[in-house]
């Protein structure tokens, strides 16, 4: 006997009318006013508001329920709606002389006019322009796509309150994932997770798009209905664009089943489409007031205009990448068209573009396979089934079994791919091929939902658990996105002009690849001549000089290091302008090793052309020989070495050796001292002055300014690498930061630069009890304390850190001018606006001071 069982309708959620529900949340009120002024429709808890009953409202003109003057800055405002899609409000309203302020909100709802009011808050610091203002200067100037999205969660957070803000995408097939969170400490992460589509009913989808904030202060509210239920007509109210339309039983309990007391969501709305949410959840109520929910949804709206334009900018980046890729393609196919029986070469190329593991080719009958790809008799089999669909028409798909069934045999090898058509003839294709990419998606609990008997019947239910859970997928590739399929065109419509066009074309390309082969071999050998030329000089004037051949072979083998070094930088440089400094550092740890800090640099950051860095480099590698042979490096001594530009832009070098044995001219003036004399006056057309003092050798040279380019910057120091206290700061900086800062943006800009300086942990306090609390629960390394905090003083916390040992520094916008108490004078004190380096500077002077 067969047992048949009710099935859920699976549809029922995307058919709940959550618009249409008769209710608002009773933290405020609604009126339904006709054209002509009368009210048709009144919240039940009217009274509790505005102090006049429902049925005492309805029928009545609008100006018998609320003062004249409230009712004229509601018809003046009505005048800015633009349709049934929009929302105007008015802030601080006094509906009736005897009332408190009011927040107001308008929409049309067909030919009704919606005015729905709810109590003000505290008023705000500053103008809601002004906050918006800050937070997007701050969303412009993140670098990264994940910092623009880490940003605006946190910014949300701050401006609402909500213990955890999540930055939630949509897939191509509906389901989201957590992109971005800021969340308060103690709650887990739910960053990566994935949720499924029918999370979200199409319904919700359709009015997140028209409709992009959306607030339930308490999860718990019973609700107002709104009377009279139907109109005369026998139509419910449409609550579409309303602030404080009532919540479906599902959502409810959704939400109950993660904890969730309170929540916001604002729609992330690009090109059109619902890109994603910005959803808020509190564990507790938390009514923001409509002012902070304004200033949210400007932002999100904002937000929704900046990402799509950073996402176009990245496509179109990408996009010229890739067309570049392309173009290279293309030109080197032109000259040989048997490159498309190279799918090694033809994957490797388009690599870049498109990424891909494997690569097939089927071209006038014959087929090239390479890397994870099926055989050749299962190509074949593949490309008689692309055949059969248009021939023009690239194929894309993360799954080959689903159009192509023997595909599954090969599925671990090639379980997506990209075909592209590479003739007019319907089988010649250039075949890009995915491996399967076994994967486990985290989800936020089972993604199928559970089923539920009621009333009703069976139905399906939010589900209870939302623990991460995950799921194996196999048998599908990495997907190939919208912007791949365009490159892919593009490669296909090149491929075919190059096809026609390749036999009229080879001949010409081959000319004139002949001709810039002769320039560069030309090029060449004129270079190698030069090089051997000066190489056969120096062997001629080191054996001269030298008195024994050991010592033939080692000046002659250092002379010949320092062409190569003063090469190797030169080719860095592509052959250009090569900074001076590197060369001598190379010298001097060339020659002495670790005790090459005993030459002192000082001078700008100034290149120098190829010919004479060349020249330089032969100067300075004969000056440090000798000195570490007969001067002050072969003692005890130093060497200061500097430079600076004259006014002519010729740049001035000098020489001079202390510490050293006395120094005496040579008798005889070998190669070394021609070089050092000779080489910069002869070469570069400069001077070079030598001066053999008892207290050590100097020298001066002056080098043209045609051959000079001065940078940005000085040079300071020895020969060996820099360190200092800034190094020493960096190397132990605090590893856990207690940061005191009344101000959002600005507690948000310093918390990034500690973190870049190396703080791994870093506890935000905007007041003097938040602090306490912040010190009670853990230690700290360092604190930064902002002395004035509104209408308190960070001086207490100041007390509290001095007595744990705990190290610190204030902030303030009065800089050294702000006043402090006779026991925390000389305590060190940062202006603002400050940043890493100021940080640095001012724990460099604790340090010298402790």
């Amino acid at each position: 006997m067969t047992e048949f069982v009710d099935q859920p309708d699976l549809t029922a959620c995307d058919r709940e009318p959550i618009h249409l529900l008769g209710a608002i949340q009773s933290f405020g009120f609604l009126l339904a006013v006709s054209a002509d002024w009368l009210v048709s429709r009144a919240s039940e808890n009217l009274v509790d508001h505005i102090g006049v009953a429902c049925d005492a409202a309805l029928g009545q003109p609008l100006d018998k329920v609320l003062s004249e003057d409230a009712v004229h800055d509601i018809r003046n405002r009505i005048a800015y709606l633009q349709g049934e899609d929009s929302v105007e409000r008015l802030l601080r309203v006094r509906l009736k002389p005897d009332l408190p302020e009011y927040d107001v909100a308008i929409h049309f709802s067909h030919s009704m006019i919606i005015i729905e009011g709810e109590p003000s808050g505290p008023a705000g610091h500053e103008d809601i322009g002004i906050t918006v203002r800050s937070m997007l200067m701050r969303q412009s100037q993140a670098t990264s796509m994940q910092n623009f999205r880490l940003n605006a969660v946190r910014q949300i957070r701050a401006i609402t309150g909500f213990d955890r803000v999540m930055l939630y995408r949509f897939d191509q097939d509906g389901a989201g994932e957590v992109v971005a969170e800021s969340v308060v400490s103690k709650r887990e992460s739910f960053l990566g997770l994935r949720y499924p589509a029918t999370d979200i009913p199409k319904q919700a989808r359709a009015l997140y798009v028209r409709n992009v904030l959306r607030l339930i202060a308490d999860l718990d509210d019973p609700g107002s209905p709104v009377l009279p239920e139907m109109d005369v007509n026998g139509q419910p109210l449409d609550l579409s664009m309303s602030v404080l339309r009532s919540v479906s039983r599902v959502h409810i309990e959704y939400l109950s089943n993660m904890g969730v007391r309170a929540s916001l969501s604002i729609s992330v709305v690009c090109e059109g489409r619902l890109w994603g949410l910005i959803a808020c959840h509190h564990y507790s109520p938390l009514r923001p007031t409509l002012e902070q929910r304004t200033a949210a949804e400007l932002f999100g709206r904002m937000f929704s205009m900046m990402l799509e334009s950073r996402e176009r900018e990245e496509t179109a980046a990408y996009e010229q990448r890739s067309r570049a890729i392309t173009d290279r393609l293309m030109a080197v196919v032109a000259q040989d068209a048997d490159l498309l029986h190279n799918p090694e070469w033809i994957g490797e190329t388009i690599s870049a573009a498109v990424p891909n593991d494997g690569v097939g080719v089927y071209l006038d009958g014959k087929v090239s396979l390479s890397g994870m790809a099926p055989d050749e008799a299962q190509f074949r089999a593949l490309v008689r089934d692309l055949s059969s669909g248009a021939a023009s028409q690239i194929v894309i798909t993360d799954c080959i079994a689903r159009i192509h069934a023997p595909a599954a045999a090969y599925a671990e090898r090639a379980a997506g791919m990209l075909a592209v058509p590479i003739s007019r003839k319907p089988r010649d294709y250039v075949v890009l091929f995915r491996g399967e990419k076994i994967r486990s998606v985290r989800w936020a609990g089972d993604p199928q939902k559970a089923m539920e008997e009621d009333a009703n019947g069976v139905r399906l239910s939010p589900r209870k658990s939302f623990d991460a859970w995950r799921q194996l997928v196999q048998g599908v590739s990495e997907p190939f996105t919208s912007a791949e399929q365009r490159v892919a065109e593009a490669v296909r419509t090149s491929l075919l002009e190059v096809v026609l066009l390749l036999a009229e074309s080879r001949e010409s390309d081959q000319a004139r690849a002949h001709e810039r082969q002769d320039l560069l071999i030309a090029e060449l050998n004129h270079r190698v001549r030069n090089v051997l030329s000066l190489v056969r000089s120096l062997i001629a004037r080191t054996r001269g000089s030298a008195q024994s051949y050991e010592e033939f072979a080692q000046t002659l083998e250092g002379r010949v290091q320092s062409l190569a070094r003063a090469h190797d930088q030169l080719t860095v440089k592509r052959w250009g302008p090569a900074e001076i400094e590197p060369l001598v550092r190379a010298e001097a740890n060339a020659y002495l090793g670790d005790n090459g800090d005993r030459i002192r640099l000082s001078g700008p950051k100034v290149a120098l052309d190829p010919v004479a860095f060349n020249t330089v480099s032969l100067v300075l590698h004969e000056l440090i020989t000798n000195c570490a042979k007969y001067g002050a490096l072969s003692d005890s001594g130093h060497v200061d070495l500097r430079w600076g530009v004259d006014v002519d832009g010729s740049l001035l070098i000098t020489w001079r050796e202390t510490g050293g044995p006395p120094v005496r001219a040579p008798e005889r003036k070998g190669f070394g001292t021609t070089i050092i004399e000779r080489s910069i006056p002869y070469d570069l057309g400069g001077r070079a002055h030598t001066s053999y003092r008892l207290t050590g050798f100097e020298a001066d040279f002056t080098i043209p300014a045609r051959f000079v380019t001065v940078g940005e910057g000085t040079v300071s120091g020895s020969g060996d690498a820099e360190g200092g206290t800034a190094s020493q700061v960096l190397e132990d900086f605090p590893r856990n930061v207690l940061l005191v800062e009344d101000s959002m943006l600005i507690a948000l800009d310093v918390e990034d630069a500690l973190k870049a300086l190396g703080a791994t942990r870093v506890v935000t306090a905007s007041s003097v009890r938040q602090a306490r609390d912040a010190l009670g629960e853990g230690p700290f390394d360092f604190a930064i304390l902002d002395i004035n905090l509104g209408g308190d003083s960070s001086l207490s916390v100041a007390e509290d850190l001095r007595n744990r040992g705990v190290p610190f520094l204030f902030a303030s916008g009065y800089g050294e001018q702000a006043q402090l108490s006779p026991e925390f004078q000389g305590q060190e004190v940062i202006s603002k606006p400050y940043g890493r380096s100021e940080i640095i500077e001012a724990m460099i002077r604790i340090r010298t001071k402790g």
